[in-house]
């Protein structure tokens, strides 16, 4: 048996394969240069390419997809070997002729798909995160449309796009949306995304392989390139060098460029001025922490991913009044719940969301500052902030002073002593006083209560 003939003809199947399923883009960048090196009688099949910076990539995303197209043509094979081809002695190559794939892949070999979509380290796109499950209104449609009009096919009508917001708001749902809606709009499309951090990550490693020319090939030809997360590079200057040519390049070539970062370009510390400008010079976007319809509606859409979840109205009332920041705790709590309930047999009430969900309803509540509390007062007195910290005992200073104690007792954590000293530097018996005088005019003063209920109101938003 011509064991080398054998895994010639094997490997010409396999390339028609990889070319078939990867695309021509991809295919041509990364998996065309590799060769089958003559290994002799082994059950080892061994490929080279001739950078470390491509071995590696070829070894993190093919390499098990690799193994099962070989045995799924010779059995015997165990494993495949990717290579660095040496510059100075040259292995024995193989020359192969593509051979058309069967009709029919065998099965073994289908159950492994490619990473077609995002040829990078990161996860292939989440088939959850599409623009028909983003819950929209008032707080995140302009960042919704400005994603679906980024991802129609076509010249782009303007690009690059930045998304900012605070975690756990919809930003990586939306880039995960852009990329599925442009892929399908043009299935051949090359579409990249990754973090900031994974992009440092690689440039890094190219730098050190001496490969940089790969790694920037790479990313600059995208037709889509999306970067997750900016705010990660601040302060890395080699990396901020790189980062900057590659958006240049990519929008110079009339392609698609999205950005997301926890704020807006120009609050972005540590991040050079020439490249928040150029982010600037597309469209900006904000997505803001949601309201409480909102969060009760995205609270109802996700129930429909959950057949058969049996949840009452006010547990999902209590979710949206206590988990107001980030939408990626509200639908985690939720699913919490629901897992629980699987796992126990019991039924979903108010009870059982409170003892499930007491860590995170606690961790949840909003941290009111006494900074915050003094301002609300001051406005809603309309006093001045230093009129409240201030020596003047005239009641229409001293009663909002009392309020702002006794708020912030109640919505802080701050001890007795901590409060007196915010307000002048007052002793704690002063504190206490302020406390339990609100405690009583409450009772008694109707406008005292009123103003005191619209405060917390305000304060625990």
């Amino acid at each position: 048996m011509d064991r080398s003939s054998d895994a010639a003809r094997a490997w010409g199947t396999v390339r028609g394969h990889l070319r078939d399923s990867a695309g021509a883009r991809l295919f041509d960048q990364w998996l065309k240069p590799m060769e089958l090196i003559d290994g002799g009688d082994t059950d080892t099949i061994r490929l080279a390419l001739p950078s470390a910076f491509m071995t590696n990539w070829v070894r993190n995303h093919y390499a098990d997809r690799l193994v099962a197209e070989f045995r799924a043509i010779l059995p015997e094979v165990r494993s495949v070997s990717i290579e660095t081809r040496s510059a100075t002695a040259a292995p024995a190559v193989l020359s192969v002729e593509p051979v058309a794939p069967p009709a029919t892949v065998p099965a073994a070999v289908r159950a492994i798909e490619a990473p077609v979509a995002v040829p990078c380290a990161r996860p292939p796109l989440d088939a959850r995160f599409t623009f028909d499950r983003f819950v929209v209104d008032a707080s995140n449609r302009v960042a919704f449309n400005a994603g679906k009009a980024l991802a129609e096919p076509g010249a782009p009508r303007f690009s690059p796009l930045f998304l900012h917001g605070g975690t756990g708001q919809g930003k990586t749902h939306l880039m995960h949306a852009i990329g599925a809606a442009y892929l399908a709009a043009v299935p051949e499309a090359n579409i990249i995304l990754m973090s900031a951090e994974r992009f440092m990550f690689d440039f890094v490693a190219a730098m050190r392989a001496k490969d940089t020319h790969a790694f920037k090939t790479r990313l600059r030809a995208a037709d889509l390139l999306m970067i997750d997360d900016l705010q990660f590079i601040a302060g890395k200057d080699a990396t901020q060098e790189e980062f900057f040519h590659t958006i240049n390049e990519v929008m110079g070539a009339g392609n698609r460029l999205v950005i997301c970062a926890d704020r807006c370009p120009q609050g972005l510390d540590g991040v050079e001025a020439r490249i928040t400008s150029r982010l600037s010079s597309g469209l900006v976007a904000d997505i803001k922490a949601p309201d409480l319809t909102l969060r009760r509606a995205i609270l109802e859409r996700k129930l429909v991913d959950m057949p058969g979840a049996l949840v009452p109205s006010d547990v999902l009332d209590l979710l949206g009044a206590r988990i107001t920041q980030s939408v990626r705790d509200l639908e985690g709590a939720l699913g919490r719940i629901v897992a629980y309930a699987q796992l126990t047999g019991e039924t979903i009430d108010l009870d059982f969301a409170v003892a499930t969900l007491g860590d995170v309803l606690r961790g949840a509540e909003r941290r009111v500052t006494i900074d915050e509390i003094q301002k609300a007062v001051s406005a809603h007195f309309e006093l001045k902030p230093i009129d409240l910290v201030s020596a003047r005992r005239a009641v229409v200073v001293a009663r909002p002073r009392q309020i702002a104690m006794y708020l912030a007792k109640r919505l802080t954590t701050r001890s007795l002593p901590e409060i007196g000293r915010k307000f002048g530097g007052r002793d704690h018996s002063t504190v206490i006083h302020a406390v339990r005088r609100i405690e009583a005019l409450r009772d008694s003063d109707r406008e005292i209560d009123g103003a005191v209920r619209m405060l917390l109101r305000e304060l625990e938003g």
